[in-house]
């Protein structure tokens, strides 16, 4: 089976790979002598708390992606969209899928149990994948959908701290995380 997608989404992905391996990678060599490193409480903390991001921040990707899926009209390449969404999720904010999946790096981090990791390659890591939203996601969302995004962005901030969107993101159902 073959995959198509456009050039755009290739490269963010390889961006993605490339930041995470090589976060991973220069942490890894930076914490190797550390103490904290070989401390097995903090790993397990680590891990715990990193396990507990990840299932968030993938969940936040499937529960956006899902509902993204609304605006794929016809046969166009997977991860993109010709339809402007603002229902579900999308009437709390811009970006649901790329605020959750913000948090892979540090969960990842977590999860290593780095602290150079957790402490300066993840939250810049984080930073950088808010500037690639910021300067491409938005520019291209206004090229491709013009005054309906327009209108749409005045609206809708482009993430969304409230409870209720946060639970409606993450998937919390009564009692329940999905």
């Amino acid at each position: 089976m073959r995959v198509h997608t456009s050039f755009s989404v290739v490269i963010r992905l390889l961006l993605w790979f490339v930041m995470i391996v090589g976060g991973t990678v220069y942490a890894l060599m930076c914490d190797w002598h550390n103490p904290l490193f070989t401390n097995i409480f903090f790993h397990l903390v680590c891990g715990i708390l990193g396990i507990v991001i990840l299932k968030l921040a993938f969940n936040a990707a499937a529960n956006g992606g899902r509902e993204l899926a609304q605006g794929r009209v016809g046969n166009i390449p997977r991860l993109e969209t010709n339809r402007l969404v603002t229902s579900g999720i999308y009437s709390c904010m811009r970006h649901p899928m790329l605020f959750g999946l913000t948090l892979l790096p540090l969960g990842w981090a977590l999860l290593l149990g780095s602290p150079t990791f957790i402490t300066i390659v993840a939250p810049l890591e984080m930073l950088f994948i808010i500037v690639m939203v910021m300067v491409f996601e938005e520019r291209e969302a206004e090229q491709k959908f013009g005054e309906d995004y327009l209108w749409y962005r005045q609206k809708v901030p482009m993430i969304s701290f409230k409870l209720m969107c946060l639970k409606q993101l993450f998937g919390f159902k009564k009692g329940t995380i999905a």
